[in-house]
C-alpha cells in the first residue's frame, strides 16, 4: 500500500458555499491527512473552491453518492479512511477521536452518531425516517447500529477494499451498515455534533424519494443476504391465503361430500404449491448466500491487518 496514512474522502455536488470550510476544518483537525474531494457533476464552483482550499480534486461522472463512494474506494490508497459529506453539517473536531478509536481498537468502521439541537439541521421527518429504517435493519441484521444513515464514517483499509459498493445513491449508508453486520466486523459509534447547512447550500436528499429508495435497498439486501427469511415470509403468506380459501371448500365437502367450488379449490392448491416453491427457493438461496458470505470474508481476510495489530504482534514476538 502506497499513499497517505489517513485519507479524508468528501463526495460533493454543488457545494460551493460549504466545501472550502469543510476542507479547512478537516485540514485543521487532521493535519497529517490527505483530503480528496470528488466532484459529482457540480454546476457551480465547487471544484475551484475545493482546490483553492488545498484538497486533491477529482471527478466522478456517474450521478449519485453511491457511485462516487465506489470510485473513491477504488482509487484512493490509505491505511485509514474518513468519509464525510461536503455540506458542512458534520463537526470536524470529532474526526481525531473517530480515527483514534478505529486504530487503537483495530476496528473496521466507526460511525459518527448525529447529535443536534438545531431543528433545521435534523428535520423531524428525516429523524423519524432514520429511526424507522434503522429499526428495521437492527431487527433483521443485528442491533449494533443506532444511526444507520449517518454520512460521517471512519473505515479501515480492510473494509474499504473488500466492500462491494453496489448502491448508486444515498442508500450507500445502508449498504455500509448491512455489510458490516453481516460479516460481523468489529464496529463502534461515537457522538458527533450535527449542524445546519450554510446559507446558499441546498440539501440533495429528498425525504420521500430517497426514503423509498433506502427502503427498497433494505428489501433487496434482505432478499440477497437473508433469503430464507425473505422467501419464508412469502411462504407463510401464500400458505395462509391457501388455507383461507380451502377452509370453506373443506367445510362443504365434509357436510355434503361434494366440491362445488372447484375454482376456489384449484386456487387454494395452486397457492399452496407456490408456498412450497417459495420455501424451496429460500432453502437453496440460503446455501448460495452462505457461500457468498464466506467469499466476502475470505476477500476481507486476504488484506493485511491494521498496523496496530502488526505492531502489537511484533512487540509480543520481541518479548518472547
Amino acid at each position: 500500500m502506497s499513499g497517505p496514512r489517513i485519507a479524508v474522502l468528501i463526495p460533493c455536488h454543488d457545494e460551493e458555499a460549504a466545501i472550502g470550510g469543510v476542507v479547512a476544518g478537516f485540514r485543521a483537525a487532521l493535519p497529517e491527512a490527505e483530503i480528496y474531494v470528488y466532484d459529482n457533476n457540480s454546476t457551480d464552483r465547487t471544484r475551484e473552491v475545493a482546490a483553492a482550499a488545498g484538497a486533491t480534486v477529482r471527478t466522478e461522472r456517474l450521478q449519485g453518492k453511491g457511485n462516487v463512494v465506489r470510485r473513491m474506494f477504488a482509487d484512493v490508497e490509505a491505511e485509514t479512511y474518513l468519509l464525510v459529506d461536503g455540506d458542512g453539517t458534520y463537526d470536524p473536531s470529532a474526526a481525531p477521536a473517530m480515527v483514534a478509536l478505529l486504530q487503537q481498537d483495530q476496528l473496521d468502521m466507526v460511525t459518527g452518531i448525529r447529535i443536534s439541537d438545531a431543528e433545521g439541521a435534523y428535520r423531524p421527518g428525516h429523524r423519524f425516517g432514520n429511526l424507522i429504517l434503522t429499526g428495521v435493519v437492527r431487527g433483521i441484521f443485528g442491533n449494533r447500529a443506532t444511526d444507520m444513515l449517518s454520512g460521517y464514517r471512519c473505515f479501515s483499509r480492510r473494509f474499504v477494499k473488500s466492500f462491494p459498493a453496489l448502491a448508486g445513491g444515498f442508500e450507500t449508508e445502508t449498504e455500509f451498515t448491512v455489510h458490516a453486520l453481516e460479516l460481523r466486523l468489529p464496529i463502534a459509534e461515537l457522538p458527533a455534533a450535527y449542524g445546519e447547512r450554510l446559507a446558499g447550500s441546498a440539501s440533495k436528499l429528498r425525504t420521500y424519494r430517497d426514503g423509498f429508495r433506502i427502503l427498497r435497498m433494505i428489501i433487496a439486501l434482505v432478499q440477497r443476504e437473508k433469503p430464507l427469511l425473505f422467501f419464508g415470509v412469502g411462504c407463510m403468506g401464500l400458505g395462509l391465503a391457501s388455507l383461507i380459501l380451502f377452509a370453506p371448500v373443506l367445510e362443504t365437502f365434509l357436510r355434503t361430500g361434494l366440491v362445488p367450488r372447484l375454482p376456489t379449490f384449484v386456487a387454494s392448491v395452486t397457492l399452496m404449491m407456490l408456498a412450497f416453491l417459495s420455501l424451496a427457493c429460500g432453502l437453496v438461496l440460503d446455501t448460495v448466500t452462505r457461500g457468498r458470505i464466506e467469499a466476502k470474508r475470505i476477500a476481507y481476510l486476504a488484506l493485511p491487518a491494521p498496523n496496530g495489530a502488526s505492531r502489537t504482534k511484533s512487540i509480543s514476538e520481541e518479548r518472547s
